[in-house]
């Protein structure tokens, strides 16, 4: 058998699968320190699937904790920079694009020194050690610990931050260094950007990812622990102490995965309506579709990997408002007040809740205290949500096709059963604890990213060459080599760049070796 997790901000969902069954499952609170809650779930799933930690193969875990501390500006170590760029790039400094509320916090010394390559490899500026070593003290010198170092076209050529990285080692033995290339593809301020979020989270990221060991070890599962990163596969939990910023955006992603899961479905939309929220994404190929451009986490542009994910202020907690004759839902809500504030629990605020339990919807709380609500003022929030609904699905379609949508959430219950541009509305069993689900089949992927002169090598030597480094990724971090397959390729032909430049993307997944699913 096999766990899969799904720490949220509100609650903590937990379930058993063993094959494509599922055992058991169960939703607790999230706790502040994380690994209480998670020790919780875990317990009462066990107790539930009639289960001993010996009997567990696997446990794969999915947490917001890292998107939610960034967002918030929580718990941030400061980050010194070093980029190697110069004479390029003077410009326009590290921190440059921050917002002031994450610069204040976040902010350490930044240094833009010689060095960085041009798109086919070749140096831009050789690189100084005495330079370097100048910044590295400057860093050290400030009590900084926590150094993001990049270059321009590192994705290309990894050497020159390799060699600042052995430098600030030796000044600073004890600093969590993230170097650009590892993280973020090419575009160098996105990509610095994502370095230098990564590294202000390395403070935090050992104790959450050690407070996950230490859940499983209170009830003796001693299997392997995976960390569910943003495109819906995994990676071990050395690698997200590592690289925190991986698992940004999870839970939308394993949301997405366990919809398609639990329908069989493909390619589809799936929606995962939850108390605050509603995500809205695409499943393509049974892989989330990833975004193609640049995307804002908290008001810092990067441009590592994440889903194409809508968000719209729609859940079970959000409040709805009357006036003027017309009738508002969200974009606030009471969130995990709910079962205190809603008018079904006894409160005294209106919530999208009450609406659908007013309408017979839904069977929770005390059905009359909601016998009072007008059926006109019921029967137009039911509009505005399906409305709200209806846009965000539109907004992800990428053609007028009608095409199945698929809800999942504890908030499944507000969606009516039929929907404009919805082939198809299907609210499967269990889809309350979808994200778990979708944590517990996560597959293992390997990626390349890389810009290739079509000139020097043919298409096809190319095209070859990045699926045989993509398939090695794979395996190299767990994946059952027999069961790996190319699951996306994308070329981009780079026009403004000479010799036929062409940058490849592909990924390769494959099942979780050693267990069988």
């Amino acid at each position: 058998m096999r766990i899969g997790v799904d720490v949220g901000g509100t609650n903590t969902d937990a379930v058993v699968m063993l094959g494509r069954e599922v055992r058991a499952a169960f939703k607790s609170p999230t706790t502040a320190d994380v690994g209480s809650g998670i020790r919780n779930a875990l317990t009462e799933v066990l107790r539930q699937a009639e289960a001993k930690g010996a009997q567990i193969g696997a446990v794969m875990i999915g947490t917001t904790h890292f998107t939610n501390a960034f967002v918030q500006a929580r718990a941030l170590a400061r980050v010194g920079v070093i980029r190697l760029a110069a004479p390029a790039t003077t410009s326009l400094p590290p921190f440059a694009d921050w917002p002031d509320r994450l610069r204040d916090v976040v902010a350490g010394p930044a240094h833009v020194v010689r060095g960085g390559y041009n798109y086919d490899g070749s140096q831009i500026a050789e690189p100084v050690r005495a330079e370097i070593l100048a910044a590295a003290e400057a860093i050290r010198d400030a009590g900084v610990r926590a150094v993001a170092i990049s270059s321009v076209f590192a994705p290309v050529n990894a050497a020159q931050e390799q060699f600042a990285r052995d430098i600030v080692s030796k000044v600073i033995p004890e600093a969590a260094i993230t170097l650009s290339h590892e993280l973020g593809r090419i575009g160098l301020i996105e990509r610095e950007n994502a370095a230098i979020m990564n590294a202000s989270l390395s403070a935090m990221a050992g104790d959450v990812v050690r407070s996950f060991s230490d859940a499983l070890a209170a009830l003796d599962i001693r299997c392997p622990l995976y960390v569910s990163q943003n495109d819906g596969t995994l990676m071990p939990p050395q690698v997200a102490a590592r690289y925190p910023v991986l698992t940004f955006a999870s839970g939308p992603t394993n949301s997405i995965r366990g919809g398609g899961f639990l329908t069989g479905l493909t390619d589809c939309i799936v929606a995962d309506i939850g108390g605050t929220t509603t995500d809205v994404g695409v499943l393509s190929g049974g892989l989330p579709r990833e975004s193609s451009i640049a995307v804002d986490v908290g008001g810092v542009r990067t441009n590592f990997r994440m889903p194409d994910v809508l968000s719209i202020g729609l859940g079970g907690g959000s409040r709805v408002r009357q006036a003027a004759g017309s009738v508002t839902v969200g974009h606030d809500s009471v969130g995990f007040k709910l079962r205190s504030e809603g008018l079904v629990f006894g409160g005294s605020t209106l919530t999208a809740t009450d609406i659908a339990v007013a309408a017979g919807m839904a069977k929770v709380g005390d059905a009359d205290a909601v016998k009072h609500l007008e059926r006109g003022l019921v029967a137009q929030s039911l509009r505005c949500i399906a409305a709200m609904i209806e846009d965000a699905i539109d907004r992800m379609k990428t053609s007028s096709s009608a095409v199945p949508v698929v809800l999942v959430g504890g908030g499944s219950i507000l969606a009516p059963t039929t929907l404009r541009g919805a082939a198809q509305v299907i609210i499967p069993k269990q889809a309350g604890v979808a994200n778990a689900i979708g944590a517990a089949i996560a597959q293992v992927s390997g990626e390349v990213d890389q810009v290739y002169s079509y000139e020097q090598l043919s298409r096809e030597v190319a095209l070859e060459r990045a699926r045989a480094d993509a398939t090695n990724e794979a395996v190299a971090a767990g994946a059952d080599s027999a069961t790996v397959q190319i699951a996306d390729v994308e070329e981009l032909p780079l026009q403004y760049l000479p010799g036929g430049a062409v940058r490849v993307r592909v990924k390769a997944v494959g099942e979780l070796a050693g267990l069988g699913v």
